[in-house]
Parts: C-alpha cells; structure tokens; sequence
C-alpha cells in the first residue's frame, strides 16, 4: 500500500511511520522538524499551504492528514491529493461540552461565532470540525483521539506524572482517587490508524483510552489528595499545571466504535515505564507543563493549614 503522511516527524507522525514501515510511504511537510528522522522513508519538503504541487500527480492509497487544522488548507490537500481514502486526524475537542454523559461521535460539534484560521484555544475544536466536513464521507476515515501520551510527546501534559512519581516525596494528588482519565498511547494509536487503512475503513471514531482512575496512574507514590475547588481557588490551571485533572468531570468518552473496529491499548504501566525512560534521555529543566517543585510544595503547605 502506497501512504502519504501530511507531516510524520513530530510525535504521532513518528510512531505512525514506524508502524506503517511494511509498506510505501512518501512524508509530505515542511522540513523543520526532526528532518533527518527518517532517512530511508521518502519526503517531499513544502509548504501544504500552496505548496501542494511539489507532490506532483501521483497517487497514494491512503493519505494521513495529521496536521490539518484551517479548513481553507485541508480543503487544498483534499482536491489536490489523488488517494483512495483521507484519513483526517481531529480530536475529540469538536465536541464543545465535554462534561456531557455518554459523549460518543453523534454529539454536536463546535461552531465559530465568527469566521477564523487562528488556531487559539477557543477555536482549536470548531476549526477541526470544520475541517472534518472538508473531506468526502465516501473516502473519509476521521478519527479523534484525546489526549495523545507516549514517548517524544512535546506537549508534557502526561509525561509529568511518571518523572513526578520518579522523583519520590509527598506528592500533589489532584480531585478525588476514583476519578477517571482518559488517554491513550500514541504507539497504539497509530498502529490501529494502519490497520483501518489496510482495511479500507471509513467513518468517524472516537479513539481514546478507557477510562483509568487518577489512583490507579498514581499507584505506588506518597499521595495527598487536594480536592478541586481548593486547586481552582489557588489558581492552579487544569491540565497544564497538574495534568490530566479536569476538574468535577466524571463520564468517559465513549470509544466503542473505535474498540470494535480493532482499537486496542497496552497497559498502563507500560506507557508510564516508556514515557519515563524517554523523559530521562532530554536535558534537564523546565518542561511545557506540570507544576515547579517549589509550588507543589507551596500547595502542599497550604492544603495542610485548611
């Protein structure tokens, strides 16, 4: 099978071209990431916005889009790209309330009050709502994880708790133990992407991990449960500074289309053992999220003195 990855050195596109490696693939991006990552995979090194002519007319398979987020140039990519299927690669934020029961892929999507392409926090979701319309459901697959954890994850929003857990003492527990996070291992992720596209397999899926409770992430370290309102009146940020909290939601997203479909997940204790061994490889200092040790402990005092 011939794939051409939009994008494909940068975290997901690193672990989809390794579990695509039985067949052709051609990595279609701008060069700037990573660009000696991959020296036996082709790659064609322009800018999708406009740059879509360097691919020539040739024609894949399958196309991964993993970084589409303006529907303008996803609109491009989709006329200009000859491929039997369009894998778009959103996200669950499409869905404006999170917090709602039983969220599964017939939820209503997110809208834009008024017409954007900057991608901020606010209209990251609607944005790639809109790009998923951009694609023809005959050739569509679209799958939407949540958040996306594993080795080489840039954005630190889960590679804070196994370093935390590594470096021992009491430890900030946010909310309640029983709450529930929901994650998956992007070599997971990817793997199952592959075997969609084997397949021929369209539609929309959620593809997110069971739920897993804060307890059961956090096993084996010294806990102090702090519970959300005192986090929130301490202006501590959900899911930058203690990530995978999010405060008073208790339901999961529902993936069982996805889990029928094929998707499965490792352990937890895998990905927390991988994530932390990749995370001792980087140079020490800062990291994009999780709170300093000065301010955990900070909290911890004052969590003490209610």
């Amino acid at each position: 099978m011939r794939i051409l990855i939009l994008g494909g050195t940068v975290f997901l596109g690193r672990h989809l071209v390794d579990a695509a490696r039985a067949h052709a693939l051609t990595l279609f991006n701008r060069g700037r990431s990573n660009p000696s990552l991959f020296p036996d995979v082709e790659q064609v090194h322009a800018n999708r916005d406009g740059g879509l002519a360097a691919l020539g007319d040739r024609r894949w398979d399958a196309v991964v889009d993993l970084c589409g987020y303006v529907p303008r140039v996803v609109r491009q990519s989709v006329a200009a790209i000859r491929a039997d299927r369009y894998c778009f690669v959103s996200t669950i934020s499409v869905h404006p309330d999170m917090t709602a029961p039983r969220l599964d892929e017939s939820a209503p999507v997110a809208t834009l009050a008024e017409p954007t392409e900057t991608v901020t926090a606010e209209t990251y979701g609607a944005l790639k709502a809109l790009c998923e319309r951009e694609v023809d459901a005959a050739r569509a697959l679209i799958v939407r994880p949540g958040l996306i954890v594993g080795p080489h994850d840039p954005s630190d929003r889960f590679t804070y708790w196994p370093a935390r857990l590594a470096r021992g003492g009491t430890i900030l527990a946010p909310g309640r133990p029983e709450r529930r996070a929901q994650f998956i291992d992007a070599r997971d992720l990817a793997a199952w992407i592959v075997r969609l596209l084997e397949a021929g397999t369209t539609g929309t899926f959620n593809a997110t991990g069971d739920g897993v409770a804060m307890k059961d992430v956090l096993a084996g370290g010294d806990l102090r449960w702090v519970d959300d309102d005192f986090l929130l009146a301490q202006k501590v940020a959900p899911y930058t500074d203690l990530p995978l909290w999010i405060p008073h939601a208790d339901d999961d997203v529902v993936c069982a289309r996805a889990k029928a479909a094929g998707l499965t997940f490792r352990p937890l204790a895998e990905t927390m053992r991988d994530v932390g061994a990749w995370d001792r490889t980087r140079p020490a200092g800062p990291r994009r999220c999780g709170l300093t040790a000065e301010r955990e402990a900070e909290l911890l005092v004052a969590s003490r003195a209610r």
